[in-house]
């Protein structure tokens, strides 16, 4: 096994080691729309836990019962360093905390958050099931020149259901880590994803979720994901609360 492959096996096992994974919400305008959400003034964002995420191969995601599941694809940023109390201006200190990037796939319990919105109740369960973040391997910073210029997409059987470009962001990656550090501090392994154009959707067991990045047109093979969706054998059904 050459030491390249086992350094990629390391890292991609260190993921499952993040302290945590902060979600940048409502960062895409036509997303904001097609939810009927309210347009946030300042970068809004919440935590999944580190169980939730999914590595490559490590098997579906698991709809529990009673769930009506939703895919959101998202860049990932992998953060390096620690990072406090960020401004907002520090374009090189913002970049230089993130050592890596991957895409990911931020599951939502559509009917569990709608419920915890009208009834002002957190949205943990909504976000928080295991394999509600399947991701994708690495990709090298390099391959990425321009975070805000890269076209996400997501394919459900085939069928493309998001593709848009992240210069659509509403708040860009600094404003995002600045606005992030000033309450927590971010740990070398956390891990920011950020925020989900339009197409976001509902999933079924025995869909197949295919997602991925292109840069300039061009595939970026470290970040495509596949992932099938797989009904739950939990006792676990959600009820209303």
């Amino acid at each position: 096994m050459s030491l390249v492959f086992r350094r990629g096996i390391s890292s991609m096992a260190s993921l499952k080691k993040a302290s945590k994974v902060v979600c940048i919400g409502r960062n895409y305008a036509d997303h904001i729309t097609e939810l009927n959400s309210a347009r946030p003034k300042q970068p809004f964002f919440f935590l999944k836990p580190p169980s939730t995420i999914l590595l490559p191969g490590a098997g579906p995601v698991i709809c529990p019962k009673g769930i009506d599941l939703h895919y959101e694809v998202e860049l990932a940023l992998i953060i390096g360093k620690q990072v406090k109390d960020l401004e907002a201006e520090d374009t090189e200190g913002a970049f230089d905390a993130i050592e890596s990037y991957a895409m990911s796939i931020d599951m939502t319990a559509r009917n569990a958050q709608n419920e915890s919105k009208k009834k002002g109740l957190p949205w943990s369960i909504a976000k928080g099931f295991d394999t509600f973040l399947p991701v994708s391997n690495i990709i090298p910073k390099s391959a990425i020149p321009d975070p805000h210029n890269v076209e996400l997409y997501l394919t459900v059987n085939n069928e493309h259901r998001q593709a848009d470009s992240t210069d659509l962001m509403l708040f860009q990656i600094p404003r995002m880590l600045s606005d992030i550090s000033k309450v927590m501090t971010l740990e070398k392994g956390d891990i920011v994803i950020t925020g989900t154009p339009k197409g976001v959707g509902p999933v079924v067991p025995g869909d197949i979720m295919r997602a991925g990045i292109k840069v300039d047109g061009k595939e970026i093979e470290e970040g495509k994901i596949e992932v099938e969706v797989k009904e739950s054998t939990s006792t676990y059904r959600f009820m209303e609360t």
